[in-house]
């Protein structure tokens, strides 16, 4: 939900306006706007202090009791950004440098394999929710990078997706393959360079929880039977290029990753490292 500014000045927060507003113009998304304003006045609200007062001890107390109250590694980190936000670039504050980010637990991507892929697929029988879960999988999209994707974007000559403010606000190239090169030339005909690709009702863009419930479904028809998400059909995308010999700093451009210690995780679930293994099991 985002939070308005009427919503704001009701619950006597004027000051998160300035927040508001420092978040749009750095360009952050509706969505990490709407959440960290909602951070700060559940903070404040939890705290029952004026901002101006607010301490490194306050921050530390609200966080270890979000812990005690079962909040996760991820949500942990979220809301300590979220607040470091307000007070450190937005109120200038300099009481962070001793509140460190909580470890997040080191969990292995679900990785589809090829089967399961083409198995999935077959099982999505709307041709642009088939064509939704493709882009995700042959171009490694994110399931919000998908739903915004718009025609203009698409470079069939070249075979390429220009994403646009993507996970970070950071622009970036990936491929399109020529199979689905074929596909899209027809199913964009009628449409125009500022036109979504994969449009929702009244030519709005699809929700992603209206994609992630297609996925949902696909999944439960194919009967694959890992815990995937529509992630996976990004994580797949990935891992299937590593273990084809694609270069890893290539990966991690397509991707968009930052941070090449991000990327590197799809080493671990690789098959290729494993083929050639024999288990002990086999030796007796």
């Amino acid at each position: 939900m985002i939070i308005t500014d009427q919503k704001i000045k009701s619950k006597q927060l004027d000051t998160l306006l300035n927040l508001k507003n420092q978040l749009k113009l750095r360009n952050y998304s509706p969505k990490t706007c709407s959440a960290y304003i909602n951070i700060n006045m559940r903070f404040l609200e939890w705290l029952g202090k004026s901002p101006k007062v607010v301490n490194n001890n306050d921050i530390k107390r609200y966080l270890e009791d979000l812990r005690h109250r079962g909040a996760s590694a991820s949500t942990l980190s979220v809301n300590l950004n979220a607040l470091k936000f307000y007070y450190q670039k937005v109120l200038k504050r300099k009481f962070f440098v001793d509140i460190k980010h909580p470890k997040k637990p080191q969990t292995l991507p679900v990785v589809l394999n090829l089967g399961e892929v083409s198995i999935l697929l077959n099982a999505v029988t709307n041709q642009k929710h088939r064509l939704a879960l493709s882009l995700m999988y042959g171009s490694g999209l994110r399931v919000a990078e998908v739903v915004k994707l718009k025609v203009k974007d698409l470079d069939f000559e070249r075979k390429t997706i220009h994403i646009k403010s993507g996970k970070g606000n950071k622009d970036r190239i990936t491929i399109l393959s020529p199979k689905l090169v074929r596909v899209l030339k027809v199913f964009l005909i009628n449409k125009q360079a500022e036109d979504y690709v994969i449009a929702g009702r009244h030519e709005r863009a699809l929700s992603t929880r209206s994609l992630q419930k297609v996925f949902a479904q696909a999944l439960k028809n194919c009967q694959v039977k890992k815990s995937a998400t529509c992630h996976s059909l990004r994580h797949s995308f990935a891992t299937h290029l590593l273990e084809n010999g694609t270069d890893i700093r290539y990966i991690q451009k397509l991707l968009g990753h930052k941070k090449l210690e991000t990327t590197q995780i799809y080493t671990q679930v690789t098959n290729k490292a494993l083929e050639n293994l024999i288990s002990p099991l086999d030796l007796i």
